[in-house]
């Protein structure tokens, strides 16, 4: 299977997916649209990643490249291809998809239950699922269920934590994905604009949570039955 992901910047990468991508012996490539980055024909894959990022879905002033990535996201999603879309990647098909996104009140940074939804455990692609999973959550903008999608989480900080559109659309708002040395450059680069809230975890914290292989695991499944 041939998979692509969009890289919105140097430090958050595709994390775990890559490990996963390599054991189950698919083609991995990647667009850095952060670095001038070209996008493949729709054609010529058969899955997309979107990865995150500190920009916001509007934010095509500063980042040109947006305005591009969202034509070839539509493209992709019109062709039915599998698209998956984790915390800004899931906005921007969100957007795409027709639905808002909006600013929340606090920022939700560190590790936090997430509930999944009945109509989460009850899918197919999902019934492995536990009723709530610590998951690590970086974001302040949150998306609204597009129409049609099934709605497949909350937290106590956001209450849409996913969505999913049929057996090829993904969004998820947190981070099954991450690894920690990829948390650890999150960090670096971006600490200085945690601030302080309720849904605010400092960087120790973070760092010495237990449940990156928790997420990974599920992650796996998830990719394995959702790419399938």
């Amino acid at each position: 299977m041939k998979i692509h992901y969009l890289q919105h910047v140097s430090f958050e990468g595709s994390g775990y997916i890559e490990a996963w991508a390599k054991q189950r012996g698919h083609e991995l490539t990647a667009t850095h649209l952060f670095n001038s980055g070209t996008l493949p024909s729709p054609g010529d894959i058969d899955a997309l990643v979107i990865m995150g990022g500190p920009m916001g879905v509007s934010d095509e002033q500063d980042y040109p490249w947006l305005k591009e990535e969202k034509a070839f996201i539509k493209e992709c999603i019109n062709r039915k291809k599998k698209v998956l879309g984790i915390c800004l990647g899931a906005q921007l098909i969100a957007e795409a998809l027709g639905a808002k996104v909006v600013t929340l009140l606090e920022k939700e940074i560190g590790w936090f239950p997430v509930q999944w939804t009945p109509s989460a455990r009850n899918h197919p692609a999902l019934d492995f699922l536990p009723p709530q999973q610590m998951a690590l959550h970086w974001h302040g903008d949150m998306f609204y269920r597009p129409d049609d999608a099934i709605n497949l989480g909350s937290s106590k900080g956001c209450r849409n934590q996913g969505f999913m559109l049929d057996d090829y659309v993904l969004g998820l708002q947190f981070h099954l994905e991450m690894t920690k040395e990829g948390l650890s450059q999150l960090i670096e680069s971006t600490q200085h604009k945690f601030g302080n809230g309720r849904f605010v975890q400092n960087a120790e914290q973070m760092l010495e949570a237990g449940y990156f292989k928790q997420n990974h695991d599920t992650m796996g499944e998830l990719l394995d039955r959702f790419m399938n």
